[in-house]
């Protein structure tokens, strides 16, 4: 492997365990010591669901949960909503099942809603990431470890 390369993998394990350890939040009120860039961890009942990075963790959350949050803010929230009416492919080209179209349905809005709601009340962990290139591969390292089943690094 090469030495830049692994510089930035070994240090991937100790942010982690840091991540891990922390008190999660579970009440959606960030204390007003978490904030800064870095990389975040949704989980429910102990099971790790979705991982996200993001340059501003205050304004981030926000997004992830806050009611009238678009679709594009809340990707997580989308797919929760995906799950619960049994639409399990969105389009991102105009049609009945596009992300804009399904925002439409009040069925789905409704299972969208619902979703933003859930989220403020599951374990919310935070742990401060500034390098752009460890923050992404932090990222991947912890989805793949925790087996996050929200995550996929798919293109579109």
């Amino acid at each position: 492997m090469h030495e830049k390369f692994l510089t930035f993998t070994e240090a991937l394990h100790p942010k982690f365990e840091t991540l891990m350890q922390m008190d999660p939040v579970t009440d959606g009120i960030l204390p007003s010591h978490i904030k800064g860039s870095g990389v975040y961890l949704f989980s429910e009942n102990g099971r790790h669901l979705y991982v996200g990075r993001t340059r501003n963790v205050r304004s981030r959350y926000g997004q992830h949960t806050r009611h009238g949050t678009g679709h594009n803010n809340a990707p997580f929230a989308f797919k929760l909503a995906r799950e619960a009416t049994g639409i399990l492919k969105s389009d991102y080209k105009s049609g009945p099942t596009s992300r804009a179209n399904l925002m439409l349905d009040a069925e789905f809005l409704r299972a969208f809603n619902d979703a933003l709601i859930r989220m403020r009340a599951m374990e919310f962990r935070f742990v401060n990431e500034p390098d752009p290139t460890r923050q992404c591969l932090l990222e991947i390292y912890v989805s793949v470890v925790c087996g996050s089943p929200y995550n996929d690094f798919d293109t579109h």
